[in-house]
């Protein structure tokens, strides 16, 4: 039996690709293999890779001047592949920090720039953005990156930044949630394990204009000259995930885009929130302003309870919400796939609990 997966990553894929993915899986295409077993290079996988990118470019309305890569290594590799792709190594480097997957960012970009200048701090409890008024930027920064949405957190930028340098951005966790204007960015990367499909691939959406600046040092699989040159073929892709990525695309559009999935996104959060703003037994600390509807951490009252409202929930077939071992709590991520009935069972639940808890 299916449950409601609340997990932050890996996450649940929509039901209609996972069954998919199971009629093809022994024999795709009448050609008595698996989608897994066939060559990268063959004109049939060809035509999915070319098929999946065909398909996110519209989906984004992503502009001619930027290449789409699809690469290994997840976002966790592109901390490392984005200083020795846009920076030299005496190069300054401007980053924001609103939380743990930033903070990682920064904490590598250090091993590859002489200067990493944090030119906003969240700090303390990490829940909220600093206003960009009081951030300190760098003259002469290679770039500005930040993290549209955190994970652990559930904090979400209200707006792109400005920048006169090339824009970076980590949307791993929102990717795909809604409309985006790619035309504000230097380069946008994003893990699959979210919102795209199964982890093992990492999305890179990089304008042209920085391709010719990776260090002669950087590695060739994260050089983004040379995989835009070779079809993110330089060496074997992650086949399977770059397959399953090419049908949630799909699904997204049968879905009506991404303007049709940003208010269902918006309408799943709403609910949610609404049933923590409206008790006193559970609460969220983000100002609403700065609420992911990707990601929605939620205390309880009693933290005694904690573990009984989980066992509780995993018994009502909801699943993986306690939340990140850093900050405890619960958390429910509800990303592109989870489905508005899972959001509503989620609250029946908390309200239940709560009135026999509380």
């Amino acid at each position: 039996m299916r449950v409601f997966n609340f997990a932050a990553g890996p996450a649940t894929l929509p039901l209609e690709v996972l069954q998919q993915v199971q009629a093809e899986l022994p024999d795709w295409q009448s050609g008595g293999m698996s989608v897994m077993e066939i060559s990268h290079r063959s004109k049939a996988f060809i035509a999915v890779a070319e098929q999946a990118e065909q398909d996110l470019r519209a989906l984004l309305g992503i502009p001619a001047n930027y290449r789409v890569l699809f690469l290994q290594g997840g976002a966790s590799g592109q901390f490392a592949a984005i200083p020795m792709n846009l920076a030299a190594a005496d190069a300054t480097v401007d980053y924001v920090n609103t939380g743990n997957w930033s903070k990682k960012a920064i904490v590598e970009a250090k091993r590859y720039c002489a200067r990493v200048n944090v030119a906003a701090d969240a700090g303390g409890a990490y829940n909220l953005v600093p206003e960009e008024s009081s951030w300190q930027r760098s003259a002469d920064a290679a770039y500005l990156h930040y993290t549209p949405n955190e994970t652990i957190g559930g904090v979400a930028f209200p707006f792109i930044p400005q920048s006169a340098v090339p824009l970076v951005a980590d949307y791993s966790s929102a990717i795909l949630s809604g409309p985006l204007d790619v035309s504000r960015f230097g380069l946008i990367y994003a893990g699959a394990q979210k919102n795209i499909g199964p982890s093992g691939l990492c999305v890179v959406i990089v304008r042209d204009d920085l391709l010719d600046r990776a260090r002669s040092i950087t590695p060739s699989i994260w050089d983004y000259r040379q995989m835009a040159a070779d079809g993110s073929m330089s060496n074997t892709p992650p086949t399977f995930g770059w397959y399953m990525a090419g049908l949630v695309f799909r699904w997204l559009q049968k879905l009506g885009g991404l303007a049709a999935m940003g208010e269902r996104n918006q309408r799943k959060a709403g609910e949610l929130y609404a049933a923590i703003d409206g008790s006193g037994f559970y609460s969220n600390p983000v100002p609403p302003r700065f609420r992911s509807i990707m990601n929605v951490p939620f205390t309880l009252a009693k933290p005694e309870l904690d573990k009984t409202f989980l066992a509780e929930a995993s018994r009502a077939g909801l699943a993986n919400l306690e939340g990140h071992r850093s900050v405890g709590g619960m958390r429910a991520s509800i990303y592109n796939a989870m489905p508005p009935e899972g959001v509503s069972a989620l609250v029946s639940f908390m309200q239940e609990f709560e009135r026999r808890h509380g």
